[in-house]
């Protein structure tokens, strides 16, 4: 897909590929397909976060209210092309249960300058991290705990304002 963005008197489209995913992915088959579609960057930025396999969790649940994730996702692509200049953005998001080393999300941004392509993923994880349409909860040995964004998520997020 493509975003037509208005930028100083002129259309520019950039690449996206927005997904929400119920079964795991290759981040780096994703890097590679997306690198291949904006040949004209002179960067991308990246970011995989993956299940954490400390403090005894056993699998990760993400689960979501469907009429407003996806287009919420799709909503900030367009916020965040709108906002630094780029060649492409890719966001993968998964739902469901996920083993420690899981992907969960797999977030890049090319340009043809390296600070709009840092600036631009940061701001989607920041956004995604903190003020999105996930609930989280953890399988530990003593059962199932809700996950709340930390104060430190909301100040990452805050400094955008």
């Amino acid at each position: 897909m493509r975003w037509r963005c208005f930028r100083q008197s002129a259309v520019v489209e950039a690449v996206t590929d927005i997904r929400l995913l119920e079964t795991g992915f290759s981040p780096g088959r994703g890097l590679g397909k997306f690198a291949q579609q904006v040949p004209e960057a002179g960067g991308i930025a990246s970011f995989v976060g993956k299940v954490r396999a400390d403090d005894g969790v056993k699998a990760l649940e993400l689960s979501h209210y469907e009429p407003l994730t996806l287009p919420g996702m799709q909503q900030l692509a367009q916020q965040t092309i709108g906002r630094w200049q780029l060649d492409g953005l890719l966001m993968w998001h998964r739902v469901g249960i996920m083993r420690p080393n899981a992907p969960i999300v797999l977030v890049s941004a090319a340009a043809r300058h390296r600070r709009d392509a840092f600036e631009a993923a940061d701001f989607v994880m920041d956004h995604l991290k903190s003020d999105a349409w996930f609930w989280k909860r953890e399988r530990r040995d003593d059962g199932w705990h809700w996950i709340d964004p930390r104060a430190a998520d909301h100040d990452d997020l805050a400094r955008w304002g």
